[in-house]
């Protein structure tokens, strides 16, 4: 007994060795980032619950390198983070960005801040945690806080056995926050300090990274900024959390000061429709850069989740909110997918079937099955699971770049077909598995996020004005649209609505729309959309969206889309003539809270423009898109209206957009025009047969912005050759998309095209406005409709009083 008290008393000095050690190891040490507050606001939730919670709101998954290499080497593209992040602009964040200012930041040197200069945190805000981060900037040491992770329990039913081999939570990377929610920063482990400080005069400043590499106006590099060059690097890597897009505004319980909110105001899930991350994507670049125009084109709360993968396709969509997932209709497809497995069969080639080394048990199965689905994005694209949806928003944000997908997604500037990523290839799943650990690490636990994505619930208006009960509200609504409205409303929307927008069956007269599950009461049953694909010309919104390409079979995300999806019928009715392998629709989108999501449309263009109001005017972000019969830009347009994310600015914009929507005739027109000459340098340089050469786009102020950035520029290319060398090749591609009167007509216009290259033989410079409108439009671009507010007619043969009562119910919803 004595000597096992003995051995005991060992181990326990041995413990307090081991403590004293990491105590005493300074930054390779760090604390915790998770603050009380936000430890507070997690209270109610399960375990599984909360471990979804804080994954999504800060894991990286190792995101961080693409944003500071892979991003600007590779797909020539680059973010001003101390633009957008500096602590000088903490009162910006919202206003300029739409950013969610973080609670428990401050600006070194205010009253209680422990960073008491901005040369400690390198101009930055401090964050909790950053005592730790900023001992390791330019040095190695660093330990993630994710190591600190708290798992929710193992869940020991599934095919992966009972013991816990989880991937080390190390890799989902979480590092201290930047000041604005869902954006992390890390310390780089390769900074010089003294190469800093020389090229920019202080610590804190970052005004000579930020810099053109040229001050001659006529050189390329005049348009082209440091944050390219790769031979002075900064002291953070930044990297995006998914709550980047989500983290939001409660509508229940907002901010009295939107620029300096609580936890208690703060909701991960409803989308936030004020982010401008397409322009924080874009923020160090010139107009003057295709990229540019391919990423930055979008209003507030809308993103293009295909800018990354480059399909050419300019679709900005809503940052739609997540609520009442276990309500969400499901639809039979046929799915091949990876699965958990215990073993795999012998002989089972890796493409099939999967152990992972070391984890005995621990397999992945890839086999065809018929599920029943929820459809995700905007036309159901995500089509292969919950789960698996989730995990590809990652992959959106740049996780497992390097290992996975870079190689999958064409690089802009290769025009030649037999160049490497000249075009898009499909991402490997399995292969992704295998290489890159914050892949593992992020699987092994999607079912706590989605677990936490099932704890969404409507924000219902009468709730959100503080009163007792829903027949309050409908009081107040009565009060303001007329006697009767809400039930009037109700019975159009029964009629003229729910076949689309309710998941219910009919007939609908006797469908109670607001009904609750009875083992639930929070959760309502009615998702109020079917999620059937629609075509996108019978809604009639703008179709951009409805053409995005990633999913279909061949292309980068081609895995996430079920078998079912690839093979949905061409709308017939498109004119554009890229289409076809699943595209074309959309599915309607619930109206749950509806109230609070406002402007309308999968691009936000129903409704009045909405914009912050920065004090800073190189911080004002908004660009009027009003547009007259001319397609020229109002001289006089509406006014955006500010960022309010109050309970009756929400409801004043709700009532604004459903007067547009329903008013289709009194739309002002919209459409993106640019605000500027600019010059874009497309292919530099370019072999067309003998001739070398290279090309660029003089695009003039106030041309629509997508008929640019949706040009096929390398089909263009290749056709001219083509056409040139090999024309039965040609005729083969175009074969069943053209009649041979207009397959004529394309190679008239490619002969044209060649014939002014000859006439040229340096360097082409073309301007875009002789070509608007020609064959290049109607052949090379993928998105031939420019206004965006147009379509969904449905309702405007209403009376007035209708239309009214509509409303009225609609706020109920």
């Amino acid at each position: 007994m004595l000597m096992r008290r003995t051995f005991l008393s060992a181990l326990f000095v041995a413990a307090l060795l081991w403590v004293a050690a990491f105590a005493a190891a300074g930054p390779a040490m760090a604390q915790s980032s998770l603050s009380p507050a936000y430890a507070a606001t997690e209270r109610g939730l399960t375990p599984s619950e909360r471990a979804g919670r804080e994954i999504w709101f800060f894991a990286t998954a190792f995101n961080d390198r693409f944003y500071t290499y892979s991003y600007p080497q590779r797909l020539g593209a680059t973010i001003d983070w101390y633009k957008i992040l500096g602590a000088k602009n903490k009162g910006e964040l919202f206003q300029a960005w739409g950013a969610i200012p973080d609670p428990d930041c401050c600006i070194p040197g205010t009253a209680d801040c422990p960073a008491k200069s901005l040369d400690e945190t390198y101009g930055f805000q401090w964050c909790p945690g950053d005592d730790a981060l900023l001992k390791s900037v330019g040095r190695d040491d660093y330990r993630d806080p994710a190591c600190d992770f708290r798992d929710a329990p193992y869940d020991a039913s599934t095919p992966h056995g009972a013991e816990d081999q989880r991937q080390d939570p190390c890799d989902l990377r979480f590092g201290t926050s930047t000041g604005a929610l869902g954006l992390r920063k890390f310390p780089n482990p390769r900074f010089d300090k003294a190469a800093w400080e020389k090229l920019n005069g202080s610590p804190a400043s970052w005004d000579g990274y930020r810099k053109a590499l040229s001050a001659d106006g006529k050189s390329a590099d005049a348009r082209i900024n440091r944050l390219f060059d790769g031979s002075v690097e900064p002291p953070f890597r930044i990297g995006m959390a998914c709550g980047a897009c989500h983290i939001a505004y409660d509508p229940l319980n907002p901010p009295a000061n939107v620029d300096a909110p609580t936890w208690e105001n703060i909701d991960g899930l409803v989308g936030n429709q004020y982010s401008r991350v397409s322009q924080m994507l874009a923020s160090g670049m010139s107009q003057h850069r295709l990229e540019w125009q391919l990423i930055a084109q979008a209003r507030p709360g809308t993103v293009d989740t295909s800018a990354l993968p480059m399909d050419t396709v300019s679709n900005p969509g809503t940052m739609n909110a997540i609520i009442n997932l276990a309500s969400r209709p499901l639809h039979e497809h046929e799915v091949l997918k990876w699965r958990k497995a215990s073993a795999c069969a012998a002989g089972a080639a890796e493409t099939d079937c999967w152990c992972e080394p070391g984890k005995p048990g621990k397999c992945w199965e890839r086999k065809l099955m018929t599920e029943r689905v929820p459809h995700i994005l905007k036309g159901g694209e995500d089509s292969i699971g919950v789960n698996e949806a989730i995990q590809r928003v990652y992959f959106n944000i740049g996780s497992c770049a390097e290992q996975c997908w870079l190689n999958h997604i064409p690089d802009l500037r290769a025009v030649d077909p037999s160049q490497r990523n000249y075009g898009q290839t499909p991402f490997d799943i399995g292969q992704c598995r295998r290489d890159c650990a914050s892949f593992r690490a992020i699987e092994d636990r999607l079912d706590d996020t989605a677990n936490f994505f099932k704890t969404a619930r409507p924000a219902d208006l009468w709730k959100a004005r503080g009163l007792d009960s829903p027949a309050a509200l409908e009081a107040q609504l009565n009060a303001e649209f007329g006697d009767g409205a809400v039930a009037l409303g109700r019975q159009l929307f029964a009629g003229k609505c729910a076949g689309c927008h309710s998941s219910q069956s009919g007939p609908y007269e006797a469908v109670d729309f607001h009904a609750t599950d009875p083992n639930d009461p929070t959760r309502r049953i009615d998702f109020l959309s079917h999620e059937r694909p629609v075509q996108a010309t019978r809604v009639g919104t703008h179709p951009a969206r409805a053409l995005h390409s990633n999913h279909m079979q061949s292309r980068v995300w081609d895995q996430y889309a079920s078998r079912t999806l690839h093979e949905r019928p061409v709308d017939p009715a498109l004119k554009e003539l890229q289409k076809g392998g699943g595209r074309g629709y959309y599915r309607p989108p619930s109206l749950l809270s509806v109230w609070a999501y406002a402007p309308f449309m999968l691009n936000n263009a129903i409704g009045p423009e909405v914009c912050g109001k920065p004090g800073r005017a190189d911080l004002d972000l908004y660009v009027s898109p009003y547009v007259g019969k001319d397609g020229k830009p109002l001289a006089d347009p509406p006014a955006c209206w500010p960022f309010d994310a109050s309970v009756e600015g929400r409801y004043a914009l709700f009532k604004a957009s459903v007067e547009e929507l329903l008013n289709p005739g009194k739309r002002i027109p919209k459409v993106y025009l640019t605000s500027a000459e600019i010059v874009v340098d497309v292919a530099p340089q370019v072999k067309i047969g003998d001739l070398e050469t290279g090309l660029s786009l003089k695009v003039p102020k106030d041309f629509p912005a997508i008929a640019l950035n949706s040009l096929r520029f390398k089909d263009l290319l290749q056709d001219i050759v083509l056409n040139e060398r090999d024309p039965e090749k040609l005729e083969a591609k175009y074969e069943e998309q053209l009649t041979v009167k207009r397959f004529k007509a394309l190679k008239q216009g490619l002969a044209e095209m060649r014939s002014r290259f000859l006439a040229d033989p340096g360097h082409m410079l073309v301007d875009i406005t002789r070509v608007q409108g020609g064959f290049v439009q109607e052949y090379y671009s993928n998105v031939l409709e420019h206004v965006e507010n147009a379509g969904h007619r449905f309702g405007s043969e209403l009376s007035d009083r209708e239309k009214k009562a509509l409303t009225a119910f609609l706020a109920t919803l």
